[in-house]
């Protein structure tokens, strides 16, 4: 299964049309969140996504709240916010929203650690868990180099193990690739990401 994967593209047209030019190799599209901006546009970011040529799964960043997103979802797209599906034979959990909570007020879709682990204690045999925020540890450092991922995801991780972990949010650490015991980790960014499971 080959996997095409991306977080946090903010409306930016450039890039969302890279994605959809790629997407007819993928068996699989995942989205982790943040498509659009302060909770506008979300509309348009779907619209730019259309010509995605692959199932897509996606979870709803800190930018878009989870009833937006399924609001905007095209018909080929999975929103998951604390839920389990199988697409393409794979099971895929999938938690939205900026985990802990963020300091961006109230435009900023969030959720406490407390509220995080209660919807990540429904995941049980999953293949790929999607999440927005990172765990912490992995993929989570800000530029002045503060940890700011998420206790809870990385718990669920290490209990659940699935073979990867996909996530965005942290700009700063677009692109970053690495372990929780055997699960794959990834800061996705908004370019083309690969996966094969």
């Amino acid at each position: 299964m080959k996997i095409l994967a991306f977080s946090d593209l903010h409306l930016v047209e450039e890039l969302a049309r890279d994605l959809v030019a790629v997407s007819p190799e993928a068996d699989l599209v995942i989205g982790a969140g943040d498509f659009c901006n302060m909770r506008q546009g979300l509309a348009r970011a779907m619209e730019m996504l259309s010509g995605l040529a692959a199932p897509t799964v996606l979870v709803p960043g800190n930018a878009e709240s989870t009833e937006e997103l399924r609001g905007c979802a095209l018909p080929f797209m999975t929103v998951l916010h604390g839920e389990l599906a199988e697409v393409e034979g794979l099971r895929i959990f999938g938690l939205g929203g900026g985990i802990p909570e963020t300091p961006f007020g109230d435009w900023s879709f969030d959720l406490s650690e407390a509220a995080a682990a209660r919807e990540l204690a429904r995941a049980e045999r999953v293949d790929i868990l999607v999440t927005h925020s990172p765990p912490k540890g992995a993929g989570d450092r800000t530029s002045a180099g503060l940890s700011i991922g998420s206790d809870s995801i990385h718990a669920a991780i290490e209990r659940v193990a699935p073979k990867l972990a996909l996530y965005g949010h942290v700009h700063d650490c677009w692109g970053y690739r690495g372990q929780i015991g055997a699960t794959r980790c990834a800061n996705l960014g908004p370019l083309p990401n690969w996966f094969e499971v």
